[in-house]
């Protein structure tokens, strides 16, 4: 089954009259990986950030290696809404990815359906933690490697698989986080994903 966003625009805030089934959906990933950046493409209403300038602290708890451009971060989430074809409206929480925020991952997670981990072909290693939290909540999940100019184009599907470990069934894309079609067909793959897993009942 295929599904596409709905016609309903940016100025929109109340929930279409089609919504029948409200989703919760986590935006997961390491630090700088584009979390907030995919959320702020696909987003039918104004995102919610909890955004924070970096300090000299920060920096000092934060891992900066490969994202040395990046100077604010998520403090607890960023929530943004998409409606899709057939009556589904996604309710997006993209969730901090650094380890001393893992106090806030039960909160965050509690409810959720499934995840769209994404990942930094650049620094692979820097999403084990993140994977494995979502793994330890027993939530379904797809991967979406977020495609940096910089990103190296030479490792094949079965190499970055293998490199996060990932059971054959999980799906693998990769998007364009500041795209919002791209940044779509990433959550529709992870939808679809959730729909096999859990095939919806004759209505």
């Amino acid at each position: 089954m295929a599904f596409a966003p709905s016609n309903t625009t940016s100025d929109t805030i109340h929930l279409p009259d089609t919504a029948r089934d409200l989703v919760k959906i986590l935006v997961a990933g390491p630090f700088g990986v584009g979390k907030t950046t995919l959320i702020d493409s696909v987003s039918e209403i104004r995102p919610l950030h909890t955004e924070e300038r970096l300090s000299e602290a920060s920096a000092q708890t934060d891992d900066l290696a490969g994202v040395r451009d990046k100077t604010t971060t998520t403090v607890a989430i960023d929530f943004g809404r998409i409606s899709l074809a057939g009556g589904i409206v996604l309710y997006l929480f993209g969730t901090p990815g650094q380890e001393r925020f893992r106090s806030l991952w039960d909160d965050i997670a509690y409810g959720a359906l499934g995840a769209l981990v994404l990942v930094d072909s650049r620094r692979i290693d820097a999403s084990f933690d993140v994977l494995g939290l979502v793994e330890e909540t027993g939530l379904p999940y797809a991967v979406a490697f977020n495609a940096f100019p910089d990103a190296p184009d030479h490792h094949t599907e079965e190499q970055l698989r293998a490199a996060l470990d990932l059971e054959p069934g999980t799906p693998m894309v990769t998007c364009d986080a500041r795209d919002a079609d791209s940044s779509v067909d990433a959550l529709l793959a992870l939808v679809q994903h959730l729909i096999d897993r859990h095939p919806p009942e004759s209505r």
